[in-house]
């Protein structure tokens, strides 16, 4: 059936764009895909039609390639090579249903071939790329994104195409249409925003994004996000989750630089944590994630998150999942550090009773960040030990001293429980433990 298609289409008969219909929808099936580019001339054809004055033709030609690009075989994929320069010469297409073609087309191809990839670079898929995404069309470009998207992920990307793409007008546009949010159109906005965070983790200095103003962007962007949530808005988490993951890693690289002193992220925070969680709940460990960066290295952010009472609500997601108590931990050891009136804040709301219940948890992670928070409490706070000791701690504590992983640390701790209050040697003694 496959050869008697290719016969018909090769023909040239007056019927040649109802045999390429037929064609195209053959070519649905992987078995097909690979029979038809074993065939002799089979994809010398196809790019006949698709390089035809014959709009018709061309279109129909162009969807017999985007069927074939879906092939998850590498083989299909190198078989469509000599289509490539093509392509990309037809993404400043005559019609946009074209266009989207040839670059959904392209996207699928890269995926699955290194030699796909290898051959673009050179004939300039990266400048054509930049010229694509300066077009009106949310359609063409939320193509541009998913192959951006695709080549990003690649394993060569951070030493072939990253730097590429660094060195073109792509960044400032991405980070545009990102913050554009929703005027721009949600598709784009999300392809890009992924785009962005594939350049993040995979490239050591973010020189580049940071010049042209990265961090108050998408901080500004969550800000908009969490102040005009509109309602019953699908598909918004999937912009909110990359945003996250790109300020996270910025602000893991840089610190809090460019951010100011300003508290309103941390009301965004919890404002889209409050919007999505109970829906979406991977976006709680993002927003944590974020926090924690936000709190790691600097004293403002953990002050202002208690001076703006929201210690609350994160105590409320300690037990939301077994990641979210390791982060929410996190966090309050990123505060408790801070010294002694951060510590008197945590205690006072009260902390210590539900701190007790994480020790007894089976998960080593969460408890030894526990026991390093009632480190960091006890040290700057010697009264709390003897309140933690009425509580039960102290049986809490024995519990784990025949733990490999925690025993070091909870026979320090029952040090500092044991001795009476002010006692010099009782926070010398833990150091080397909690070191």
């Amino acid at each position: 059936q496959v050869v008697e298609l290719l016969r018909a289409v090769q023909r040239g008969s007056e019927d040649r764009k109802r045999w390429l219909g037929r064609l195209r929808w053959a070519l649905q099936s992987e078995e097909t895909q690979q029979k038809f580019v074993r065939l002799d001339g089979s994809i010398r054809t196809l790019t006949g039609l698709f390089t035809s004055s014959l709009a018709e033709l061309q279109l129909e030609a162009a969807r017999c390639l985007h069927e074939l690009s879906h092939s998850s075989v590498p083989t299909v994929a190198e078989a469509c090579l000599p289509v490539t320069s093509y392509l990309l010469t037809y993404l400043s297409g005559h019609s946009l249903e074209f266009t989207e073609l040839c670059l959904y087309t392209l996207g699928n191809l890269v995926v699955e071939s290194e030699a796909v990839r290898k051959q673009l670079l050179p004939q300039g898929i990266i400048p054509v790329l930049a010229s694509c995404i300066q077009s009106p069309h949310e359609a063409v470009l939320e193509g541009v994104g998913y192959v951006l998207s695709q080549l990003l992920q690649a394993k060569e990307a951070p030493t072939e195409i990253i730097p590429l793409v660094l060195d073109s007008v792509l960044p400032q546009h991405m980070l545009r249409l990102v913050c554009s949010g929703l005027k721009a159109g949600l598709g784009a906005a999300v392809e890009f925003a992924w785009c962005l965070h594939y350049i993040i983790c995979r490239h050591e200095d973010n020189v580049v994004l940071l010049a042209l103003g990265a961090v108050p962007a998408l901080t500004s962007l969550l800000l908009d996000l969490a102040s005009q949530m509109p309602p019953g808005l699908e598909g918004l988490e999937l912009l909110v989750c990359p945003v996250l993951r790109c300020l996270s890693n910025l602000l893991a690289q840089t610190g809090c630089q460019g951010l100011g002193q300003d508290g309103r992220l941390l009301i965004a925070l919890f404002l889209i944590l409050q919007s999505f969680l109970q829906q979406h709940p991977f976006l709680g460990q993002e927003c944590l994630w974020l926090l924690n960066n936000l709190t790691a290295d600097d004293p403002f952010f953990c002050s202002a998150l208690l001076s703006l009472g929201l210690l609350p609500a994160l105590l409320q997601l300690l037990t939301c999942s077994q990641m979210a108590t390791v982060l929410v931990l996190t966090v309050l050891c990123n505060m408790a550090e801070k010294g002694q009136w951060q510590c008197q804040q945590l205690l006072q709301q009260p902390l210590l009773p539900q701190l007790l219940p994480l020790l007894t948890l089976p998960d080593p992670e969460a408890v030894g960040q526990c026991l390093e928070l009632l480190h960091l409490l006890f040290l700057h706070c010697p009264e709390a030990a003897a309140d933690f000791t009425r509580q039960g701690g102290h049986q809490a504590l024995e519990q784990h001293q025949s733990s490999p992983e925690l025993q070091e640390r909870a026979q320090a701790l029952l040090g500092m429980v044991r001795q009476p209050p002010g006692a010099p040697s009782a926070c010398q003694a833990t150091l080397a433990a909690f070191s």
